[in-house]
């Protein structure tokens, strides 16, 4: 399209979405949404477009991979409507979640490198009360009652006494939640993280997702590089 981005030059809806694999449709619904500026109009009522639209949508498009739709419009409107800071605003706090992101993978990544071998078996094979599971890990019985409301560990019940048993996997799911504790973190965000572990089927085939996680972050972060170099551009566009 860069030899239809002369100052001034009209531009028809296909002039936008030729390159960008869109459809006409498309580039009309983002106008309405205010992901565009309005259009011009010719007397006779078709759209027109100009190289500020035509920047407008290349801003658009890379924002997208790195902030998500919903973000990438809303700070495309902010802009078209004048209000830079929002849209400052806006992606300052896709970059405070990204770097949360970040912090989280690494508290998993302590948490799990910290992570010693299973302890000898204390109520059976390969299993222990809450007493002594408690006691190896510095903390309160308590403590680990309220772990299991918040579904961080999931202990069995003794059919003969009612006691709470815990298998190998529910005591390295207390393990896994007592590192991150001690890093901070609170249990709502504890739970999700248990819960990766135990979908991936242990330590060990978590660390392929652990990798995957990082190339993830890293593509984000790349991504919004992208995306705030676009933008940029746009806004000199727009003077």
């Amino acid at each position: 399209m860069g030899k239809n981005l002369q100052t001034g030059e009209r531009l028809r809806p296909v002039d936008l979405a030729r390159g960008h694999g869109l459809s006409t449709q498309a580039v009309r619904n983002y106008e309405e949404s205010g992901i565009l500026p309005a259009a011009g109009r010719t007397p006779h009522g078709y759209r027109t477009y100009t190289p500020l639209h035509a920047g407008a949508l290349r801003a658009f498009l890379a924002l997208v991979p790195g902030h998500g739709h919903r973000t990438a419009a809303s700070v495309m409107r902010a802009v078209n409507e004048g209000a830079a800071e929002e849209a400052f605003r806006l992606i300052d706090e896709s970059h405070a979640e990204l770097l949360d992101d970040r912090r989280t993978l690494k508290a998993v990544e302590n948490a799990l490198r910290d992570l010693g071998p299973a302890s000898p078996p204390e109520a059976g094979p390969g299993t222990t009360f809450i007493g002594p599971l408690a006691g190896r890990l510095g903390i309160r019985p308590a403590t680990l009652r309220t772990w299991e409301r918040a579904g961080l560990v999931s202990p069995r019940r003794d059919p003969r006494t009612g006691y709470r048993v815990y298998d190998e996997t529910a005591a390295q799911d207390a393990r896994l939640a007592h590192q991150l504790r001690r890093g901070g973190y609170p249990l709502e965000r504890i739970a999700p993280l248990i819960a990766q572990v135990r979908a991936a089927g242990g330590l060990e085939p978590l660390e392929a997702a652990l990798r995957d996680w990082h190339a993830r972050l890293a593509t984000r972060g790349r991504a919004m590089l992208a995306g705030a170099a676009e933008l940029e551009t746009y806004l000199r566009l727009r003077g």
